[in-house]
């Protein structure tokens, strides 16, 4: 992820219509064509902008307009980010050595210094472009049916959960037939150590 840019992607969304899809031909369209870029997508997506299928939510149309929208970003950071802020309401002050003194922490081992350190620098740089002056808002509860993304971390689900009878019980939700499919974007680097820490976090997560 390339932090450093991070204000041109969101000053990019800001001067363009909503897409139906935000796919990696929109994203090209808004002029970012590194295989870096393709990373913001995902970022995006763990903001409540987009669903899984890259479908703009109405966070993203609440962020179009410019007098809320680093206030939007915000509400978004403090849900994706909602471990860092359970240990600090002031997460957003942290530096990047902060954050990444914290997130050692939480991930307890399960992620390397070189990813931690990438996760950090994108919180940083995504507080840097928000606006916290304002009071956390309740999130209103979406209509039954509503298209919604999961708001769960993967850290935040077992690996050892076990599928029996073709179903599987997540708190009081009953999961039919649950599948995951991964699509895997791979930095363009020839860095062997972040591919390896790639595959090492899948193999501990996954299995």
């Amino acid at each position: 992820m390339k932090a450093g840019s991070i204000p041109a992607y969101f000053d990019a969304m800001l001067d363009a219509q909503p897409p139906e899809r935000f796919s990696l031909k929109f994203l090209e369209n808004l002029g970012f064509t590194s295989t870096n870029d393709r990373l913001f997508i995902g970022i995006l997506k763990d903001l409540g902008f987009l669903n899984r299928d890259g479908q703009p939510q109405q966070r993203y149309f609440e962020f179009m307009d410019r007098s809320r929208a680093k206030d939007v970003l915000a509400e978004g950071i403090r849900e994706a980010y909602a471990d860092l802020f359970a240990i600090n309401t002031k997460a957003n002050e942290f530096t990047v050595q902060d954050a990444k003194n914290k997130l050692r922490t939480l991930y307890a081992g399960k992620k390397t210094d070189l990813v931690i350190g990438h996760v950090a620098k994108t919180f940083r740089a995504l507080c840097d472009y928000a606006d916290f002056s304002g009071e956390p808002t309740a999130r209103k509860e979406r209509p039954t049916g509503e298209d919604t993304r999961d708001q769960s971390p993967p850290e935040r689900i077992s690996p050892t959960k076990q599928v029996s009878d073709d179903s599987s019980s997540i708190g009081k939700i009953k999961v039919a037939g649950l599948q995951y499919h991964i699509n895997i974007v791979l930095p363009d680097t020839r860095d062997q150590a972040v591919f390896d820490a790639i595959f090492r976090s899948l193999r501990e997560h996954l299995g």
